[in-house]
């Protein structure tokens, strides 16, 4: 492996992580306590258990079906109103 593509595979594997990790962090934040983290996303967030499974299915993300099926569930917590 040559230096140069050491020094491009290396940054990439750290943004790659550290979105898989927050998506972890998040996805078990909002699926246990039923809350989001932050400012933006409980503003933004209408279901966050909802929200939290489709962020674990992203990062769980082995098979497409199961990065599909996370972003349809994030969407859905998005968009999806709370029942009285």
């Amino acid at each position: 492996m040559s230096p140069s593509f050491a020094v491009v595979l290396l940054p990439l594997v750290l943004l790659v992580g550290g979105l898989w990790l927050a998506c972890v962090v998040l996805g078990l934040h909002g699926v246990l306590l039923g809350r989001l983290p932050g400012a933006w996303l409980p503003r933004h967030v209408r279901q966050p258990r909802l929200w939290g499974a489709g962020a674990l299915f992203v990062a769980a993300g082995g098979r497409p079906a199961l990065v599909v099926i996370g972003i349809g569930l994030i969407a859905l917590g998005h968009v999806v109103r709370q029942t009285p």
